[in-house]
């Protein structure tokens, strides 16, 4: 297994030798404005430059889509991306986007597990930020609030779950307790909104998550690359957590 951090929530997965390119946000640096519901709204993102070709990064077997949000999917990636690629979503709602953007082969993620090429996909369950005040804001921005994780599993392969877009909640707990996962990919940089809510994991999460998962190794990334970040990779750094790896973009971790 390889985790090839590319940029932002941006991961390339190589497991049981298919690779996956999750939540493709392709454009160049300063492309787009800050989120007007968020921190730092005067920002402009991505703050830094992907580090590698587009035609590198879409050189894969598949495509996971975790949700639709303008800092996961963009223009860029929809045009440089094969249609005809397996494409995996969290909702009908999300299918029917994807397809009517020309691609062939739109699948949803169950919660039963969903086969592909001897692998099994789960979808999990998120919090993308406190369901009761950061819906709301998602809402009034026009944006949906739902996202998901998923869990990789094979016979040849440790368990991999990237848990996506959300806080430390009771459904990632339930999701750590169901799959035991040897390797875990969380969102880290502590995208804030205005009501000063976070809307993914900060420092306190990650402590949680390191000290309820002691035996996995957890991959900290979206990093350094929103307007409303409140964490950065050296504050993780500083935290000192033995079992928490926190990748520079274009770097690889492998697990064997």
């Amino acid at each position: 297994m390889q985790i090839h951090q590319i940029r932002s929530a941006t991961i390339i997965v190589t497991y049981n030798n298919k690779r996956f390119l999750i939540d493709p946000w392709l454009m160049p640096k300063d492309y787009m404005p800050g989120f007007d519901v968020g921190l730092n709204s005067d920002v402009r993102q991505p703050r830094v430059e992907l580090p590698i070709s587009i035609e590198k990064i879409v050189d894969v077997d598949a495509v996971i889509l975790t949700h639709y949000h303008p800092d996961h999917w963009d223009d860029f990636a929809a045009k440089a991306i094969n249609k005809n690629i397996p494409f995996f979503v969290q909702s009908e709602i999300d299918k029917k986007i994807i397809e009517n953007l020309g691609f062939k082969d739109v699948r949803v993620i169950s919660e039963n597990g969903t086969d592909f090429e001897g692998i099994k996909l789960y979808k999990t369950n998120c919090q993308h930020g406190k369901r009761e005040t950061a819906k709301p804001l998602c809402l009034q921005a026009g944006l949906p609030y739902d996202s998901m994780g998923i869990v990789f599993k094979s016979e040849n392969e440790k368990t991999l779950y990237v848990a996506g877009d959300t806080i430390w909640c009771e459904e990632v707990k339930a999701a750590l307790d169901k799959f035991n996962p040897d390797v875990i990919v969380t969102n880290s940089c502590g995208a804030t909104v205005i009501n000063g809510e976070r809307l993914i994991m900060n420092l306190d999460d990650m402590k949680e998550i390191s000290s309820y998962c002691k035996n996995s190794k957890i991959i900290a990334s979206h990093m350094d690359t929103v307007s409303h970040l409140t964490v950065t990779r050296d504050d993780i750094k500083n935290l000192k957590l033995d079992n928490v790896l926190v990748p520079d973009d274009n770097e690889i971790v492998t697990f064997s």
